[in-house]
């Protein structure tokens, strides 16, 4: 592959049903369509720990969850753990961040030569209240949803000021000589909560118009108890009105119209400077939403809504309009930036256990590749773990019962199929797969055993409930949303 320079843009909480070139009939995201059709679209493609921090690292030093120990969202990356971006800075690459990052500091060494209107942890701390897991306190009612509707938040504004600051450094980039091809990562905010999108997105999806709700609590549905578990701790869905639940989902999906027409300027800039020859585009997201499924907000769980994430990549060497249905997660953002600017893997970097999407995307489909997510943050009793290989999805729950789904016939997740005596063997198959990787019992005890530490050090339980961000992560110079 033709070493060359690569626009890799990272939403925030985009949920992979909801764009139109994945299917959805009324989800409008036309810029993002257009570069699906001009380069290849992942069908199954997951995070690898459903909430911010996590994810976040593991795009960054392409390694588990339990292998770095970035368990949570008051536990951000640092720089200690290696990136793609240092390898990079060390080949001479100019690597540079515009927008949302959601480490611990700007000041510190995490990969990027230069970070522009960074969005990083509130006080370079994060959430402490959301690392008390062992056990869990009773409740703490979630303030995601606080504010929900037409309107402008800060959020709005801060992407605003993130596609203006990527045009201009497109355009900047057009006019100069660099010796090797540069890497910019740029980091919406949106569709992430809170729900709040200007008046002419939102109006664009009426509420009598919307879908129904999915395996909806209360029509019948019941979850799983693990998810049940953290329902009854977070208590989201059972204090909106149903009026409120309906302009949750027309926000959120506002906010998906919203970024993506932030995106569509950037990518008229690449074009109008001249680089979309020479420039290779990658769009994904950290982690997924529920918006309401299941009764569901936000993230954190291994279904589809949360656990998966769109990624379309395009550019030069990539086929044109396929549909790749070979498992992929943000672990493999490591060896696509090296391969995208033309760096060779080192003898370290050849042990990690991704793989370049543009390689998955040259390939026939891969039915045996394993992707495999964690989650042992905020509101979860047990360390959760997922795996996905061919068209079969386990879940392995500490401490609860397994869920197993077959992805071909139920893509919706409907149907346990770990109980039945008839998928036995293919239950214990993917468990051994998942002992291969991690002993979840283990994994859970350390994650605890360091979040208990973290929590000793902030002043013990009670001191650490009131310690961190209450919501979303306040816009560099902003207060809370």
């Amino acid at each position: 592959m033709k070493p060359q320079n690569t626009l890799y843009i990272m939403s925030d909480e985009h949920n992979p049903k909801m764009l139109g070139c994945y299917g959805h009939d009324q989800v409008q995201t036309p810029n993002l369509d257009k570069l699906a059709a001009r380069g290849t679209r992942f069908t199954a493609h997951y995070t690898n720990s459903p909430i911010c921090i996590p994810a976040r690292a593991a795009f960054a030093t392409g390694r588990y969850t339990h292998e770095t120990g970035y368990w949570d969202n008051a536990m951000p990356y640092d720089g200690e753990e290696k990136s793609w971006g240092h390898r990079l800075q060390e080949e001479g690459h100019r690597v540079e961040s515009i927008g949302k990052l959601h480490y611990r500091h700007e000041d510190l060494p995490t990969g990027f030569s230069k970070q522009h209107h960074p969005m990083h942890v509130m006080d370079g701390i994060g959430q402490v209240w959301g690392s008390i897991r062992d056990p869990l306190p009773d409740e703490r009612p979630s303030q995601m949803l606080k504010q929900i509707g037409p309107g402008e938040s800060n959020y709005n504004r801060y992407d605003r000021l993130i596609a203006d600051e990527a045009c201009s450094w497109l355009e900047e980039a057009a006019s100069r000589d660099d010796e090797k091809p540069w890497v910019l990562y740029l980091g919406f905010v949106a569709p992430h909560f809170p729900l709040v999108v200007p008046d002419e997105f939102y109006d664009l999806y009426p509420l009598d118009k919307l879908p129904p709700r999915k395996l909806d609590p209360e029509t019948g549905f019941v979850r799983h108890p693990w998810l049940q578990h953290m329902d009854e701790f977070t208590k989201v869905d059972r204090r909106l009105t149903p009026e409120q639940r309906l302009q949750a989902v027309a926000a959120y999906f506002g906010l998906c119209t919203f970024v993506d027409f932030q995106i569509g300027r950037v990518l008229e800039t690449l074009a109008a400077s001249g680089l979309e020859d020479s420039t290779r585009v990658i769009y994904t997201s950290d982690h997924g939403d529920n918006v309401g499924a299941r009764g569901m907000w936000g993230k954190s769980n291994l279904y589809e809504e949360s656990a998966g994430i769109p990624l379309i990549v395009a550019g030069d060497g990539v086929p044109t309009g396929k549909v790749c249905t070979t498992t992929s997660s943000l672990l493999d953002s490591y060896q696509t930036v090296l391969e995208s600017v033309g760096v060779p893997l080192n003898e370290e970097e050849q042990s990690l256990k991704g793989e370049s999407w543009f390689d998955l995307a040259a390939k026939d489909n891969d039915p045996e590749r394993i992707v495999f997510s964690e989650y042992h943050a905020s509101s979860s009793p047990t360390g959760a773990f997922m795996l996905r290989k061919g068209k079969y999805k386990f879940i392995y729950y500490v401490g609860f019962e397994p869920e197993l789904f077959d992805m071909d016939t139920d893509p919706d997740e409907t149907t346990n199929l770990a109980g039945n005596p008839d998928f036995a063997s293919v239950l214990r198959q993917y468990e051994a797969c998942l002992r291969d990787i991690c002993d979840p019992e283990k994994t859970d005890r350390k994650a605890k055993d360091d979040q208990n530490a973290l929590i000793e050090k902030f002043g013990g339980r009670e001191k650490a409930l009131n310690i961190g961000t209450p919501g979303a992560t306040p816009v560099p110079g902003q207060g809370h949303e």
